[in-house]
């Protein structure tokens, strides 16, 4: 029988896979803007840009979910990044540092949510032991 992920972590990865390709689109966004013809096209460059909406949504659904599951303290955290991350992105127009705040919520949101992946394996072997003894 093939192996899937337990439904609990699905979340868990979809959140840590939304920061981390959010973390890179803001990265390298500047340096495409300034080096590559290819955003000069208001189009293309006004679609690239607001990838950050689609980040706030994956996010939102991974934390959603996830915060479900978990403890109080990691849901707790898990909410808490996700609204440093969500006025980041929103911000970062108007406030320069604010995109800094992105990106350590970003951070954030992928060390609560590999944190959440360990405490769910934590407490799920811990009850599978103590239920068959």
């Amino acid at each position: 029988m093939p192996y899937s992920l337990p439904r609990r972590h699905k979340a868990d990865y979809l959140g840590i896979t939304g920061s981390v390709l959010c973390l890179i689109h803001c990265l390298v966004t500047p340096v495409l803007v300034m080096t590559s013809t290819l955003l000069s096209h208001e189009s293309l460059r006004v679609g690239f840009l607001s990838l950050d909406y689609v980040f706030i949504a994956i996010n939102i659904a991974a934390v959603w979910s996830a915060a479900r599951h978990t403890s109080r303290v990691i849901g707790r955290c898990l909410w808490a990044f996700l609204a440093l991350f969500v006025a980041g992105l929103l911000l970062e127009s108007t406030y320069e540092s604010a995109a800094y705040l992105a990106y350590a919520a970003s951070l954030g949101l992928v060390g609560t949510h590999v944190a959440n992946i360990r405490h769910c394996r934590k407490t799920h072997a811990h009850q599978a032991n103590t239920t068959y003894l």
